[in-house]
């Protein structure tokens, strides 16, 4: 688990420094030099380490330098603001692969309810689109506080509460079946 945490930390650290910079000082063009640069930096530190750059962070970084610009050159923090619906659109595309969950749930659910695993499946591709469109929509406000609530509190509070139901389903979903299958033996 913590694992993950630090991986989401490294991912949106561009971001993060963003926000906090700009809270701070409360200046566009200094938040968006500092996030851009924080995300050159470390690109360049995981290369020095040896490190694999995948796909999205290469990805993640073009954003961060295209968007960044953008801000700087229009004054306008709305293109920053943007970068994380563009993830969760990313996501969400791959999401929309038939049973790519199946992998990523014990074998008793996948055994037991392979179905509802994929409609799952689609329904958080469906999640990610909507948090993305929500992101967009924040974004265009140029509401630093809204942005930062809804980034911080509902993109991670839809996540969690889109977990917590599907696992109490599946988890009844599978006391269904192995009560059906008791009854049908």
């Amino acid at each position: 688990m913590r694992d993950v945490f630090v991986r989401l930390g490294t991912d949106f650290l561009s971001s993060i420094l963003f926000a906090a910079v700009y809270f701070i000082t409360g200046n566009i063009a200094l938040a968006t030099g500092i996030g851009i640069a924080g995300a050159i930096l470390q690109a360049i530190r995981a290369r020095i380490k040896g490190s694999e750059l995948g796909f999205m962070t290469w990805a993640s970084l073009g954003l961060v330098i295209v968007l960044g610009t953008a801000t700087l050159f229009t004054n306008d923090p709305r293109f920053v603001l943007a970068k994380p619906s563009i993830a969760h659109f990313a996501i969400g595309a791959i999401m929309l692969k038939r049973g790519w969950m199946l992998r990523y749930v014990p074998p008793i659910v996948s055994e037991t309810i392979p179905e509802y695993v994929t409609i799952a499946g689609f329904a958080w591709a469906v999640l990610m689109f909507a948090l993305g469109l929500g992101t967009i929509a924040v974004a265009m406000t140029g509401d630093m506080k809204l942005w930062a609530i809804y980034v911080s509190f509902v993109t991670v509070g839809a996540k969690i509460a889109a977990f917590a139901i599907q696992y109490v389903s599946f988890r009844l979903l599978i006391q269904s079946r192995r009560r059906e299958r008791a009854a049908n033996a």
